[in-house]
């Protein structure tokens, strides 16, 4: 069957919304969904209430329907057919009309009571007290004369201008669920254990689940004054063969049944338009009539025994089964399809997730190896620069340090020193030359001792410099350390052999 409605991309972004929103409550296919939303001016509550509650038949659409009909002297022959059971005649395709159900929500009883404001109640104040004395006087004399209350009750029931229920059973109005299953534990006590699985909670929920799981919904409403309520139930309802057929699973059969005495059930039989009791009623979706309707497909209706009770319900679920089992499927095909798309799509997002992650991991590797590869840059540059600010401190320094002294000074130190080398050198130096000369004579010895006549240096700006080596005399152990400060004269005296030790060696030994 074609699809008469509009593509998807021809609707506009407000009408995919609704769709959306509306197929989310429903869980309806876009086919059915959007030909009733067009109906609906796209309005989704109004699509919503029609889809729960049943669509209304369109009055213009009922007039064309007649107009383009056949001459109505065959229609009133072919109905007569049809109410007569005729034969005859080929069986026409066109389906019988079925009694839409109603979807009922019950009313709260003697709930809306009027309080009036402070005002008028000081107001009404002389007439409550009026009504009081005189409803006390008369219940003086209704005690003096007991026969005219009864007698008042019965003229009050025989009224006919009374249309409205009263609750005259005493039961005290509960919510659906709460009645449900209060119906059925009085079930239980009045009838013993069973295997009937009765839906418990309210007309509606039940309503709206066998529409939305495409099973049929079975009403069965009892009254317990009625004579033939209790040979109902023993021998028709609670039978091993009514109650087998009813829990079958593959009948799809969700049972809903209440007592007329409680308020939800009286308005439910009223709106099935139960007119004798015992009663049963088979609802189910009937997509031949609207993609929303649900319909009464059976009516049972006082007594019946249970292999015709079974006949019955099996005759009406055999007849609309197929029409289920059609949207079923195509409900079964779009799930399916819109699992499929979950599944790409979950499977794409976890794809995408990996190729950022795996993105992420390389751009983090780029930027440590870069990190890495500036730091190492970063210490040679700092390694050269120290290294040319050594040499140019070296150069400067050896320009500073004095001559050896000649034959003529009499206060002299000689001093032999062992380099780390292994070389030995020994010079002479005046006694009032500081240690730090002495120090700066090691580090420069190479200078020195080449005597080469670099160009006059400067000493390098932001540097200080380390010496990385301690002048000791070996016997006795004595290190010469540069913090004590003094002259060469006063810490060594006359002469002194020394050997250079750097620093590392030195803390190893301690």
């Amino acid at each position: 069957m074609a699809d008469t409605g509009p593509d998807l991309g021809e609707l506009s972004e407000s009408q995919r919304e609704a769709l959306q929103t509306y197929t989310a409550v429903t869980d309806q296919d876009h086919s059915a969904a959007i030909p009733l939303l067009q109906r609906s001016q796209w309005n989704v509550q109004i699509a919503i209430a029609k889809f729960f509650d049943g669509e209304a038949p369109d009055p213009v659409e009922e007039a064309r329907a007649a107009l383009a009909a056949s001459p109505p002297p065959q229609q009133y022959r072919t109905r007569e057919i049809l109410l007569n059971g005729s034969s005859s005649f080929p069986h026409s395709s066109i389906s019988p009309s079925r009694d839409p159900a109603p979807r009922i929500v019950p009313q709260p009883e003697n709930r809306n009571l009027y309080k009036p404001p402070l005002i008028l109640a000081i107001l009404l104040t002389p007439f409550n007290l009026v009504y009081r004395i005189l409803s006390g006087s008369l219940g003086l004399f209704g005690y003096l004369f007991p026969f005219l209350p009864r007698l008042l009750g019965r003229l009050v029931r025989r009224s006919p201008t009374r249309n409205s229920r009263r609750n005259t059973t005493g039961r005290r109005p509960l919510s659906p669920r709460d009645t449900a299953a209060r119906f059925i534990r009085e079930f239980e006590e009045e009838y013993g254990s069973h295997e009937l699985k009765f839906f418990e909670d309210g007309y509606a929920q039940a309503y709206d689940l066998a529409k939305k799981d495409l099973k049929f919904l079975l009403v069965v409403l009892i009254s317990p004054e009625h004579d033939d309520t209790t040979t109902f139930v023993r021998e028709t309802l609670l039978s091993p063969d009514v109650e087998a057929f009813i829990n079958n699973p593959q009948n799809n059969i969700i049972l809903w049944a209440g007592s007329v005495q409680d308020s939800e059930a009286y308005q439910v039989a009223s709106a099935l338009n139960c007119t004798k009791f015992p009663f049963a009623s088979l609802i189910a979706h009937t997509p031949q009539d609207s993609s929303t309707s649900m319909s009464t497909i059976a009516r049972i209706s006082g007594l019946l025994p249970a292999s015709a009770f079974i006949a019955r319900l099996q005759t009406a679920i055999t007849q609309q089964k197929p029409a289920l089992d059609r949207v079923r499927a195509t409900r079964a095909e779009q799930q399916a399809s819109r699992n499929l798309r979950q599944e790409q799509n979950t499977a794409y997002e976890i794809s995408l997730a990996q190729d950022r992650e795996r993105t992420r991991q390389r751009k983090e590797a780029e930027a440590a190896k870069l990190r890495a590869e500036q730091e190492q840059k970063a210490k040679e540059d700092a390694a050269e620069r120290e290294k040319q600010k050594v040499e140019q401190w070296k150069r400067w320094r050896s320009q500073q340090i004095p001559p050896e002294p000649g034959t003529d000074v009499k206060e002299i130190t000689r001093i032999s020193i062992r380099l780390l080398s292994g070389d030995r050198i020994v010079r002479k130096f005046t006694s009032s030359t500081k240690l730090e000369d002495l120090y700066a004579f090691v580090e420069c010895h190479e200078l020195v001792q080449n005597g080469a006549k670099a160009a006059q240096a400067t000493k390098p700006e932001d540097y200080d410099h380390q010496y990385r080596f301690n002048l000791v005399s070996p016997m006795p152990r004595l290190v010469y350390d540069l913090d004590s400060g003094g002259t060469v004269g006063d810490r060594i005296g006359r002469s002194g052999n020394l050997i250079v030790e750097p620093v590392g060696d030195e803390e190893e030994e301690d």
